[in-house]
């Protein structure tokens, strides 16, 4: 363990927020709710940027830009989505500044006021269908399918780096389409893509749904999610993907002629995460130590350190480390030789482990006589010594082994935490254990805000592999159909 470093069975929070800073992935601004995202950190969503932006454009999505300001009246045109985002929004009023009459610092120059008030992007809905609205004039314009990779801001009150931020950045997907079946179809398929880049390369199982009315995006019909466990218990929305039927189209007034000559509304979707991933990826995977990254993700996968104590020795080890270091990058990994001269070998290990490099392999003179390499593995914090003559096939395995181990893993932990509660009593007293609780519930807004003002606790989705079972709701009684995941969330 690190020296001084905080564990998370002492406070959860703390030792969340001091790996983020301890592990170089980001800091604090001293801008009130921003963070500075760090070369580390910035790697690390870089790879989720490319990895998306690949599987988005395999699914046919091109990437385009829509403006950063937007109109206020724009937003007055959706009345749920006005109304959902309204808290958050931060406002430009004027253009221009001008000196204080006393000279003490600057001010707004009253004759540079807006004509109309902007809305520093929150999220791109309004701005955008008033594009398409001069895109789409026939079914043989549709479907559009954009995605844009931009910064939002939401002015958040209580933030966090990476899981709350007043500004973050994201990628938001909008797609328009002839029929209300392709726009369903399209949302619940963006909702795959988001759990298979969550499973397969966070390895971060998640949990597939659809939001309950009370929890769903503002100006959307329906708004399907993937649900992730911490290893606090707490729940995380790590996407959502929403069918927002035609309600952007009517406020926005995009029309087509259809296929018989007749004018109809578009169909809408949106979708969208997060550098909130980042927050994701640290909560399921790292430990006391520091921070473990699956090896997919990880910005260095191979760290590889010498030890020697003569000029012979050091030559020897740098020869091999050289001809290592381009048979692993021939593999396609991401190998770093670090034989900086002003570091021991010893604080090389504890900066690596902390930062959550999957492979250590150690270059040591003696061992290496008798053709052996120590390594290192950081999710189970084994050591072994191998071979040298095979070790590049060995590591090319073992990080196979790490990605799937830490998948395993989390999926266990989310098992094991997940159960069924039948009563109101039981429910209260499980909440406070943490996890997924599946239970019965009325399907009521009512019900579900009550127990959310009771508990803290919210309907985090209807699973939608969630089996029909009769039974009664766990707070009013009254019949329910199926149990729904409750649990308290980020």
């Amino acid at each position: 363990m690190a020296k001084d470093f905080i564990t998370r069975k002492e406070n959860y929070s703390e030792w969340y927020n001091e790996l983020v800073v301890r592990a170089d992935l980001a800091e604090n601004s001293s801008v009130r709710g921003c963070m500075v995202i760090k070369p580390y950190g910035y790697a690390i969503w870089e790879k989720m940027h490319t990895l998306m932006d690949n599987m988005f454009k395999e699914t046919g999505h091109q990437n385009a830009y829509f403006p950063l300001f937007i109109p206020k009246s724009y937003f007055e045109k959706e009345a749920e989505h006005v109304k959902g985002f309204a808290k958050e929004c931060a406002v430009v009023t004027h253009h221009r500044l001008r000196a204080k009459p006393d000279g003490s610092g600057l001010e707004p120059d009253p004759d540079a006021k807006l004509e109309e008030e902007l809305i520093v992007r929150p999220t791109s809905e309004t701005i955008i269908w008033d594009t398409y609205r001069r895109w789409i004039k026939s079914y043989r314009d549709l479907p559009i399918l954009c995605n844009q990779w931009a910064n939002v801001v939401r002015w958040e009150m209580r933030t966090r780096m990476f899981l709350r931020t007043a500004e973050f950045l994201w990628q938001e997907g909008h797609t328009a389409h002839a029929t209300k079946d392709e726009a369903e179809k399209e949302a619940k398929k963006m909702m795959e893509v988001y759990a298979t880049f969550a499973e397969r390369y966070m390895a971060m199982p998640v949990v597939r749904g659809v939001k309950s009315e009370n929890e769903k995006f503002a100006g959307a019909v329906d708004t399907y999610c993937i649900e992730a466990m911490m290893q606090d218990g707490k729940a995380l929305q790590a996407g959502t993907s929403h069918f927002l039927g035609q309600n952007f189209a009517k406020a926005f007034d995009v029309k087509f002629l259809n296929k018989d000559n007749q004018l109809e509304y578009a169909w809408a979707t949106s979708w969208g995460s997060s550098t909130r991933l980042m927050g994701a990826l640290i909560m399921t995977h790292s430990d006391d130590n520091g921070l473990v990254l699956p090896p997919l993700l990880a910005p260095i996968e191979v760290v590889m350190i010498p030890i020697y104590k003569t000029d012979e020795e050091k030559t020897m080890i740098n020869e091999l480390a050289q001809r290592l270091q381009k048979e692993l990058q021939a593999k396609g990994i991401k190998v770093k030789y670090d034989n900086d001269e002003n570091t021991k070998p010893g604080w090389k290990f504890n900066e690596y482990e902390f930062k959550g490099v999957p492979v250590r392999l150690t270059l040591g003179a003696r061992d290496l006589k008798q053709g052996l390499v120590e390594v290192f593995r950081r999710d189970t914090l084994a050591k072994e010594n191998h071979n040298v003559e095979n070790i590049v096939s060995y590591v090319e395995d073992l990080l196979k082994d790490i990605q799937q181990n830490l998948y395993n893993k989390a999926l266990k932990y989310r098992q094991y935490n997940t159960r069924e509660v039948n009563s109101w009593e039981e429910f209260k007293v499980e909440i406070e254990k943490g996890g997924f609780l599946l239970c019965h519930w009325d399907g009521t807004t009512e019900t579900e805000e009550k127990i959310k003002e009771e508990t803290k606790a919210t309907i985090r989705c209807i699973a939608l592999d969630a089996k029909e079972e009769e039974g009664k709701c766990i707070y009013s009684g009254k019949p329910s159909h199926r149990r729904v995941i409750f649990a308290r969330n980020y």
